[in-house]
């Protein structure tokens, strides 16, 4: 992808954090040369059926950036997540940064703005986000030049991060062995996941890939890194040339299978709004996550 600056010459360290709860994968992504860092994709922990939440998770990655003396500018989301929490204000209420997703999470917003009946003092604009990012907008870490890939089909908002030598995909593509993501949410389509996928293809084929989830498939460990040319020839997908007709037939066939994530509804109502719970409606401060019924 010419129309991309790519630049494979910049390495960037990365640090993986593994959440078994979600099956996230959380990274720092650090500039050797200046110590900036990025989180990718950050957890904050939840006891779903007590309605408690806690940050464990986070303070750990606060402790390796702090430990490590690293300087935090950019926490991350690839996308509005639906099966984990963002802690992203937790961490950025430490140690700074700015948080950014993609600019179409305004898409994101208004459908599920009306499924969970947030009422107009929700703002679907994006501006819980310090940066919604466009299709090829370039940003720094330290002196690291990153760029933005919109790569919806998964969800509208979805954004594959390219630091360096490395791309955090999100869900736009799993493991080989693994496959790619769901794409029947609202917004999402098979046949616009086809041709996201095979955009990040277009990367040089040595281009590192970190996913977003593992679920260990077929009992193997728990894996999260591959190059472009693997999942080229490999993935169960869409590997070795699949066509899109055939993609969209087996994704639509999977996903007419497949259960709501057991987090999608707390994890949704936080992360449209940058990983911040709802406003309190009462004196007492408490606040509250609604379960829509029937529509989901």
């Amino acid at each position: 992808m010419s129309s991309y600056p790519v630049q494979m010459d910049q390495k960037v360290e990365i640090k993986d954090f593994f959440d078994p709860v979600s099956n996230t994968i959380t990274y720092v992504v650090t500039d050797p040369e200046t110590k900036a860092c990025a989180v990718v994709d950050s957890v904050m922990d939840i006891d779903y059926p007590a309605g408690r939440i806690s940050f464990e998770h986070a303070d750990e990655i606060i402790e390796y950036i702090r430990s490590n003396g690293l300087k935090l500018e950019w926490l991350l989301e690839t996308h509005v997540h639906a099966d984990h929490l963002s802690a992203a204000p937790y961490i950025q209420e430490k140690l700074g940064g700015k948080i950014g997703i993609g600019e179409q999470v305004t898409v994101v917003q208004g459908v599920f703005g009306k499924v969970f009946n947030a009422g107009t003092e929700f703002a679907r604009d994006g501006s819980q986000f310090d940066k919604l990012f466009q299709d090829g907008d370039t940003y720094q870490i330290g002196n690291l030049r990153c760029f933005a890939m919109h790569t919806p089909g998964h969800t509208p908002a979805c954004m594959v991060h390219v630091i360096g030598d490395a791309a955090f995909v999100g869900d736009t593509l799993f493991m080989p062995d693994s496959g790619t993501a769901r794409a029947d949410f609202p917004g999402g389509d098979a046949s616009v996941l086809y041709d996201s996928i095979h955009k990040v293809l277009s990367l040089p084929d040595e281009m590192r890939l970190f996913m977003c989830h593992d679920y260990g498939a077929n009992g193997r460990d728990i894996l999260f890194e591959t190059t472009v040319a693997a999942e080229k020839n490999e993935n169960i997908h869409v590997g070795n040339s699949t066509s899109r007709e055939k993609f969209v037939e087996m994704r639509e066939a999977r996903d007419a299978t497949l259960d709501m994530p057991n987090l999608i509804v707390p994890s949704i109502q936080v992360n449209m709004r940058a990983g911040r719970l709802p406003e309190a409606e009462n004196e007492s401060g408490q606040t509250y996550l609604k379960v829509p019924v029937n529509v989901l």
